[in-house]
């Protein structure tokens, strides 16, 4: 995956003051932290932050910090909204070691979902698993886990011992998640259940003999 540049300040003052003044300048507080190094407090710019937020995939995008001229490496581990305004309050980061590998969270997306013979009979496609926890290399961080629906029909599934996972990815779970079925299509009418055959007549009562 790439690596995203991303331009910060250092801050020299911490705490709750200290944020509320770097909110009102403009600014995300941010701190950079681990790889045995203290950690670095910073301001990001309160718009571009919010914009790398909310296009997706931040927890799993590595950045080249920029700090006064030092470029640091590092991946968003989390991140705080306002309660009222969603906009982004405070971001961690992690550094990254050269070679390191990653405990990440990928999204699971569906492929060829046109082909899919249970598509073509109405049926639709139901993410099981929206997202998987892996160990992945820090610089080679897998957008999506891709999963080929292209030849499934209506009921089948496919699950994770079933899928190859990019390289150096590995899952760290213990069960073979669903990841993805097809459903058969909503609202389906069962088919109609075979007429009762009608009762036999009651035979009339013989008339009585005369005597």
């Amino acid at each position: 995956m790439s690596v995203k540049q991303i331009s910060a300040t250092a801050r020299t003052q911490v705490g709750k003051g200290a944020a509320r003044a770097v909110r009102r300048e403009g600014k995300v507080p941010a701190v950079i932290y681990g790889a045995g190094k203290p950690p670095v407090s910073i301001a990001l710019d309160s718009k571009a932050t919010n914009l790398l937020v909310y296009a997706g995939h931040f927890l799993t995008t590595v950045f080249e910090i920029e700090v006064d001229g030092k470029k640091t490496r590092a991946i968003p581990r989390d991140y705080a909204l306002d309660p009222v305004k969603d906009t982004v309050e405070h971001v961690d980061f992690l550094r990254i070691d050269a070679g390191s590998r990653l405990r990440v969270e990928i999204p699971v997306h569906a492929i060829n979902v046109a082909a899919s013979p249970g598509v073509k009979l109405g049926g639709s496609v139901n993410v099981v698993t929206h997202a998987l926890t892996v160990l992945a290399p820090a610089d080679k961080i897998p957008d999506a886990i891709d999963v080929d629906v292209s030849t499934l029909a209506i009921n089948d599934s496919v699950h994770i011992s079933q899928i190859t996972l990019p390289e150096g990815v590995s899952y760290v779970g213990q069960d073979d998640a669903t990841l993805v079925s097809i459903l058969p299509p909503a609202g389906e009418e069962a088919a109609p259940a075979a007429a009762e055959p009608a009762a036999a007549p009651v035979a009339a009562a013989a008339p009585a003999a005369k005597k």
